[in-house]
């Protein structure tokens, strides 16, 4: 069974969704203090703790109680596919990973240091050992515009096939 997250991370209390997941959290708000997000604010912002936004518990607990193969975790921004965190290395991880590549033709990427802590795909490899990625699905600026659509689908159409029977 695979899980595919995907959601608008900026929310009306102004917390990332994406930076509330207990991998590393700590790394994630000394990084994102010291840029200046530190406060509410329409990105970036890591909130007051792990899992304090109730979209981020649900989606936690969601996991805890499914037996997840691999996840993907959506996001838009560059046409990469991130696959690990740390020095996790999952199982046949790296494999998978250049397979989802080749079949999108996005680049697989090493997760760039700023961005690599407390994310969904982050707390999902640390805590399970198994394959997560984020997909950075287009790319330009945010909110990308609806007449990205199908290529973006049609980008990412492999990408969900793949995974269904990889796991």
């Amino acid at each position: 069974m695979i899980f595919i997250l995907g959601w608008y991370i900026f929310k009306t209390t102004g917390v990332d969704l994406n930076l509330q997941f207990p991998a590393s959290w700590e790394n994630a708000r000394q990084i994102k203090y010291s840029q200046g997000f530190n406060q509410p604010a329409p990105r970036d912002f890591v909130g007051f703790g792990p899992l304090t936004e109730p979209e981020a518990l649900t989606i936690y607990n969601f996991t805890l109680m499914h037996d997840f193969k691999l996840v993907l975790a959506y996001h838009t921004q560059g046409q990469e596919i991130y696959w690990q965190f740390q020095n996790f290395n999952p199982p046949n991880s790296l494999e998978i990973g250049q397979k989802l590549a080749e079949a999108s033709g996005y680049r697989l990427a090493e997760t760039p240091y700023n961005s690599s802590f407390a994310g969904y795909k982050d707390w999902f490899i640390q805590n399970y050992n198994r394959p997560g990625y984020t997909i950075e699905a287009g790319i330009g600026e945010n909110p990308l515009p609806i007449s990205q659509f199908d290529e973006i689908y049609n980008d990412n159409i492999g990408i969900l096939i793949l995974s269904a029977v990889l796991q």
